[in-house]
C-alpha cells in the first residue's frame, strides 16, 4: 500500500479536545485528501490515528476494516454503523471514547466521498490485487491465505476460475454474470484476459453449455477472423479448494485454447470435458501450425466455397449424419454430400472409413486450437507454448 504523505506520528492519544487539536485532526485528513490515497489507505490511516479498529461500508456491500496497527481485518461490521454513505465507525470501547471521535468519523467519511469518484467510483480498490495473489502459484501460501481472508471468500466452499478473452471485458463480464446469477465472486484483468472466480456448485458441463449458449445467442454469426466481433471465449477450470485456485486458473487458461468462434466450435470449454484432448495443449503452437493436414484445411478455407465446405465438415463431425447436418445448415442433404465429397477428394479421405473420419475430427480440432492460440498468443499471460 502506498505511503500517505500525512503526519504519521499524529495519534488520538496525543490530542485533547481544544481548538488546536481539532485543527491538527482536520489538517491530517486534508493532507490525506490531497494525496490521492485510495479507500484502503484512508481507512488504514484513520485506524492508525484512532489507535483502534476503523471500518467503512458502502451500499454495494463492500467493507474495509483496519486494526489499530494498520493491519487489515475481515469484512464484518457492527449492526448499526453510521448510516450515511459510506457508513464509517470506530471499534472502541465506550469507556475509551475520545472527545474528537465524532470529528474523526466526519472527516473520514468526507475524505472517502472525495476519493471514490476520483478513483473511478469503486471502493474495491485493493480487491483486484488481492485476487491476483489468490490466483498466483508464485505467491507464498501464507500470502494467499491472507488474501483469501481479505476477499471474504468462504473457505468451506470450493471455487473455480474462468479465463475470459473478449474485446470488451465489461460486456463479457455482464454476459457471464447473467449466465451465472449469484455466482460471480470477483474478477480481475490479467494481461489481455479477464480472470473470474466463482463459488458455485454447478456441473462443469452444465456451466459450459449455459455460457456457450449465451455467447452464441449474442454473437450468432461470429466467425474466425472477425476480431472483436467474435464474442467472448471462456475457459472453465475445475472446482477445488479456495487455496488451490491457482490450479483452477491454470486449467481455465488451458481450456481457453480449445474455445473457438468457428461456426460449430465451442465458445465456452470446460477443462474437465477435454480428457485426452488436453494433450494437444502440450504441443507448441508452431508444431500445430506446421501440421500438414491442418495447413491444407486452412488453405481450403481461405476461399468462400472452401470455407463453406470446411464448415459443412465441422457440422457433419458434430451432428453425425447427412440429414441432421443439412437440417442444421438449412440446405438439402445432397448439397451436404457434394461439399463433403469435394473435400474428401482434396484431403484424400474417405469419411465412411472410421479412421479417416476420426482423422477429420482431430484435424478440425487442431485447426480450432491453432486459430484460437494464434490470437491468444498476443496476450501477456500466454507464450508460444502456453
Amino acid at each position: 500500500m502506498p505511503d500517505v504523505p500525512a503526519d504519521e506520528q499524529l495519534r488520538m492519544s496525543g490530542l485533547a479536545s481544544d481548538a488546536l487539536s481539532m485543527f491538527r485532526l482536520i489538517a491530517y485528513f486534508d493532507v490525506l485528501s490531497e494525496s490521492a490515497a485510495n479507500a484502503d489507505a484512508l481507512v488504514r490511516s484513520a485506524a492508525l490515528l484512532a489507535e483502534c479498529p476503523v471500518g467503512a461500508r458502502w451500499a454495494s456491500g463492500t467493507v474495509i476494516r483496519y486494526g489499530a496497527l494498520g493491519d487489515p481485518l475481515d469484512e464484518s461490521f457492527p449492526p448499526t454503523p453510521k448510516s450515511a454513505e459510506p457508513a464509517v465507525w470506530l471499534e472502541r470501547a465506550a469507556d475509551a471514547e475520545h472527545p474528537l471521535d465524532s470529528l474523526l468519523l466526519d472527516r473520514l467519511q468526507h475524505t472517502l466521498r472525495v476519493a471514490a469518484p476520483r478513483s473511478g467510483g469503486g471502493p474495491r480498490l485493493g480487491h483486484p490485487a488481492l485476487l491476483e495473489v489468490v490466483l498466483s502459484d508464485k505467491e507464498r501460501r501464507e500470502d494467499r491465505v491472507r488474501a483469501v481472508g481479505l476477499l471474504g471468500l468462504d473457505t468451506s466452499r470450493e471455487v473455480r476460475a474462468l479465463a475470459v478473452s473478449a474485446a470488451s471485458s465489461k460486456a463479457a463480464l455482464d454476459l457471464v454474470a447473467r449466465s451465472c446469477p449469484g455466482r460471480l465472486v470477483h474478477s480481475v484483468e490479467v494481461g489481455n484476459l479477464t480472470a473470474v472466480l466463482l463459488q458455485d456448485d454447478s456441473d462443469d458441463g452444465e456451466l459450459a453449455e449455459g455460457l456457450h449458449a449465451a455467447i452464441v445467442a449474442e454473437h450468432p454469426m461470429a466467425l474466425s477472423g472477425t476480431g472483436g466481433l467474435r464474442g467472448p471465449w471462456v475457459g472453465i477450470g475445475g472446482r477445488m479448494s479456495v487455496y488451490a485456485a491457482p490450479a483452477s486458473w491454470k486449467q481455465a487458461r488451458r481450456a481457453l485454447r480449445f474455445a473457438s468462434s468457428t461456426r460449430y466450435g465451442r465458445r465456452a470449454v470446460s477443462y474437465g470435458a477435454l480428457g485426452s484432448l488436453e494433450l494437444l495443449a502440450e504441443l507448441p503452437l508452431k508444431r500445430l501450425l506446421n501440421d500438414p493436414d491442418a495447413a491444407r484445411i486452412n488453405a481450403i478455407a481461405t476461399s468462400p466455397g472452401g470455407e463453406q465446405e470446411v464448415a459443412t465438415l465441422e457440422a457433419y463431425c458434430v451432428f453425425g449424419s447427412l440429414r441432421r447436418t443439412a437440417e442444421e445448415m438449412h440446405v438439402h442433404h445432397s448439397t451436404v454430400a457434394a461439399r463433403l465429397a469435394h473435400l474428401e477428394a482434396e484431403m484424400g479421405w474417405d469419411l465412411a472409413d472410421p479412421m479417416d473420419r476420426f482423422k477429420a475430427t482431430l484435424v478440425l480440432m487442431v485447426r480450432r486450437v491453432t486459430l484460437s492460440s494464434t490470437e491468444l498468443a498476443s496476450s501477456a499471460v500466454f507464450g508460444e507454448t502456453f
